[in-house]
């Protein structure tokens, strides 16, 4: 803690406190563990170390966070590829779905899970999880949706901002997996 206050200090003092480096100053003391929580209670643990991202409870399983909006035309388009992804790599791929949106009910998720074939974990947000993220690789916290990041035992593999051809995910996780 005393090293996260002191680097806090410093660049406060380097730097002023204009948003963007306020941010990385907060990145730096907030907390090393998140808690996602999917529509079915559902509870994921993630431990935050340097850019590494673990979740202990995938094993060696490719995990891909994905964070979208319900009202996202992209978001909305990827969600039954991502779902046929997560159907065609099954024991080799998670794939946890991480709304924006924080006053979204359950029942609000499971609806549009429903309606756009989103048949994977949709969590709650969680925007300190979401702009960690996002800040691992350098997208900042005004990021395009849908946010797509991968990592493989908790190291950082690739990721994709905004829309993207369901077919480069696909060649990607094949590349990764070794299929």
């Amino acid at each position: 803690m005393f090293k996260a206050t002191l680097a806090l200090a410093l660049l406060l003092l380097f730097f002023g406190c204009d948003k963007e480096h306020v941010e990385e100053a907060n990145a730096l003391v907030a907390s090393s563990h998140f808690e996602l929580i999917d529509t079915n209670a559902t509870q994921y643990t993630i431990s935050k170390s340097g850019n590494r991202f673990d979740l202990p409870t995938a094993g060696n399983k490719l995990v891909i966070y994905d964070v979208f909006a319900t009202w996202c035309p992209p978001c909305k388009a990827i969600a039954p590829h991502l779902a046929a992804l997560q159907a065609e790599f099954e024991g080799d791929l998670l794939i946890l779905g991480i709304t924006v949106e924080e006053e979204l009910s359950d029942e609000q998720l499971h609806t549009y899970a429903k309606e756009h074939g989103a048949a994977y974990p949709l969590c709650r947000a969680n925007r300190v999880f979401t702009n960690a993220l996002a800040s691992s690789i350098k997208v900042g916290s005004g990021f395009p949706i849908p946010l797509m990041v991968m990592f493989r035992n908790g190291e950082y593999v690739t990721h994709y901002a905004g829309a993207v051809p369901p077919e480069m995910i696909r060649a990607d996780i094949r590349r990764i997996l070794g299929k």
